[in-house]
């Protein structure tokens, strides 16, 4: 065989190596479609490898992270079911109440003495899709999907209900049944497309990912960057009590965007209220914690604005805690449209899809 000729099969050899770069999906706004092309939904959950060793079952998260001590559950339920060598790959969940519960998953870092009852309370669930290495540490990654598939398939013929395998399609109607029925029921973020003949190429964005997205509105309530020249925006919805609540971000404003929404902004002391000015409700900075990421950025310093403008946005549905944990899309600027108008935050489940 030439050197430069491409293996076709399972190459025998040492163990992959962890630390590994998951393949990752490229964002997309349609869900691609054609000949050879295979759908799965995209579970909201945390990424991860798993690493079944002589001594043990280790846990990789997609920056690399050992999560082995937050899921006993299932270093227990792989350790039963897999044999060492082999590589896994798919996403961490908890279920409550038939949703995912991005929530009870953060919960896992926190516990503390608390992780053992809090698994048994809420076990975690590990969803595969794909299979870098067979049992004895057989490489797979130059193998098409196809066969990953079914190799992951058979190794998972008598596993424990906590290893599942998640759905496959290539029927675009049961594809949109999940993105309009499947978001709802159980929460997933949307759908990941793969070709079937692709090989695993660690750390490539060779797959798509589709999310789904609704339309709503948001108050502003401040920005980074400058007041005119505003870099990304950060909003907020009116709970029940009028007070205004920080839930999100934007990603960055395009020029055009940055100057219609600058020349709507006015500083908060510019604000008055029975001659005394108003004090802003949010800190500044603004809390690393609020972000609700599991690696904690620094504080965002940000400049208070006067939350009287209205913007439209696209979201995904990734909605807890009374926040969108992913960056949203500014639209526009919804100039007559009072900040009374805008949806109130009532609760978890009605804001998670947008409509509260």
């Amino acid at each position: 065989m030439s050197p430069a000729r491409r293996r076709v099969g399972p190459v025998a050899g040492p163990a992959l190596r962890r630390p590994v770069a998951p393949m990752l999906a490229a964002p997309v706004d349609e869900v691609p479609e054609g000949a050879g092309l295979v759908h799965e939904p995209k579970w909201d959950g945390w990424r991860c490898l798993a690493f079944p060793e002589d001594d043990g079952v280790y846990l990789q998260s997609r920056a690399g992270r050992n999560l082995s001590m937050y899921f006993p559950d299932i270093t227990r339920a792989i350790r039963t079911a897999v044999p060492a060598g082999a590589v896994l790959d798919g996403e961490l969940i908890v279920f409550e109440r038939g949703r995912t519960n991005f929530a009870q998953l953060q919960r896992r870092v926190t516990a503390g003495r608390g992780l053992l009852r809090l698994a048994r309370e809420c076990p975690a669930h590990y969803v595969l899709f794909d299979l870098l290495a067979d049992t004895g540490g057989q490489l797979l990654l130059d193998l098409p999907l196809s066969e990953r598939r079914a190799r992951l398939e058979r190794l998972l013929v008598d596993a424990p209900p906590q290893l599942t395998l998640t759905p496959q399609t290539a029927d675009m109607r049961e594809v949109w049944d999940w993105l309009t029925t499947w978001t709802v029921a159980t929460g997933i973020e949307g759908v990941v497309t793969k070709r079937l003949s692709g090989r695993y190429e660690p750390g490539r964005r060779g797959w798509w990912n589709y999310r789904t997205r609704i339309t709503t509105e948001a108050i502003v309530g401040g920005v980074t960057g400058g007041l005119r020249h505003p870099d990304t925006v950060l909003l907020g919805r009116r709970d029940r009590r009028g007070r205004l609540r920080y839930t999100g971000r934007t990603h960055p404003l395009d020029a055009m965007q940055r100057a219609e929404l600058g020349a709507m902004l006015s500083p908060l002391r510019a604000a008055q209220r029975r001659g005394a000015p108003v004090v802003h409700p949010w800190p500044e900075p603004l809390p690393a914690s609020w972000s609700g990421q599991l690696e904690r950025p620094e504080p965002l310093r940000y400049v208070q604005v006067k939350p009287s403008v209205v913007v439209e946005i696209e979201a995904d549905v990734a909605f807890e805690h009374q926040r969108w944990r992913h960056r949203v899309r500014y639209v526009r600027a919804l100039l007559g449209v009072s900040v009374y108008d805008v949806p109130l935050l009532l609760g978890e489940q009605e804001g998670y899809y947008g409509e509260p």
